[in-house]
């Protein structure tokens, strides 16, 4: 069975903007549209975050927070070049529901087949959008076989984590119903489910957690619990120094067992140095608090593809 290395990464506001060209002179009576660029914002980081990525080497990678596809291909372009092999040569995003006009989007090597969003579909009270951003599900072509994916960035915890719990505990459920639609009750095929879902697992297998239907399906398996206790994290925050799992690879349980219980990956060399849990070297031009490849930690596994869709 071919084997094909997937990651997820927050790459935190993967923005470009229009901004005036250095030789700009006198703008008092306005400027000529040839007088500006269109360029990704804030390129310190960016190249940090390119670092990064070229360090997972990965097949496949779910991206969260790119503005929108033109970004896409700019960074990828700019940023990600290298070998034909390497290249990122099939790109995908779908503009979601962030009002930040942040999106999840696929990178590949690999073709992209079929891809289905679930942008349009509303929440239980049809008050709001169901999904913050997207549930992207895409299939990926594997030597003859196929790897389906299905990326998301769930609601942050920007307010509370109690307060915005609901939010992310409905499209937590509404994910593992659409595994059941597309695999049955026994969830049994070539998939996963990968992203930012924005909470962290309970301790002691509490309720507090918002994503209990995933984190709790039998058929399901949160790769990042193979990994040391203290190293059971993918994201930094320095308001509280919280080292927290907010980041997934969950894969089906018989993708699983058919790729050996693969332990995770993380690259942690684009850290801000003030997220001292870990001691280890940085890239080049990360500093303290910033420039830095993001907040989130990418995070990849190798798995091996050999069942289809039912």
């Amino acid at each position: 069975m071919p084997t094909l290395r997937v990651a997820t990464f927050n790459c935190e506001n993967l923005f470009a903007r229009y901004q005036f060209r250095s030789n700009v002179g006198d703008v008092s009576r306005g400027f000529d549209i040839n007088d500006t660029k269109f360029d990704i914002f804030n390129t310190r980081s960016k190249r940090i975050t390119a670092k990064a990525i070229k360090e997972m080497d990965a097949d496949v990678i779910c991206l969260q927070e790119v503005e929108n596809l033109p970004v896409l291909d700019r960074f990828n372009s700019e940023f990600l070049g290298g070998p034909k092999h390497k290249r990122y040569t099939h790109r995908i995003l779908v503009d979601g529901n962030d009002p930040r006009r942040i999106d999840v989007a696929l990178i590949s090597r690999r073709p992209i087949g079929a891809v289905r969003t679930y942008r349009h579909e509303r929440n239980e009270a049809n008050t709001a959008a169901k999904f913050s951003r997207d549930c992207l599900r895409a299939e990926i072509e594997v030597d003859g076989g196929t790897l389906t994916l299905y990326g998301n960035h769930f609601k942050s915890m920007m307010g509370g984590r109690k307060k915005t719990r609901a939010r992310r505990l409905e499209q937590s459920e509404r994910v593992s119903a659409i595994l059941r639609e597309d695999w049955g009750d026994n969830l049994d095929g070539d998939f996963l489910v990968l992203g930012d879902l924005n909470d962290y697992p309970q301790k002691g297998g509490g309720t507090t957690t918002s994503l209990g239907s995933l984190l709790n399906e039998p058929e399901l398996v949160n790769i990042v619990d193979r990994l040391p206790k203290n190293d059971r994290w993918t994201h930094y925050w320095a308001g509280g120094r919280e080292y927290r799992q907010l980041d997934y690879l969950l894969l089906s349980k018989s993708l699983d067992d058919a790729s050996g219980k693969p332990v995770p990956m993380r690259v942690l060399d684009g850290l801000p140095w003030r997220a001292d849990r870990y001691e280890g070297d940085r890239f080049e031009d990360v500093g303290d608090d910033s420039p830095k490849a993001s907040d989130h930690v990418p995070l990849f596994v190798d798995v091996k593809v050999g069942k289809t869709m039912i």
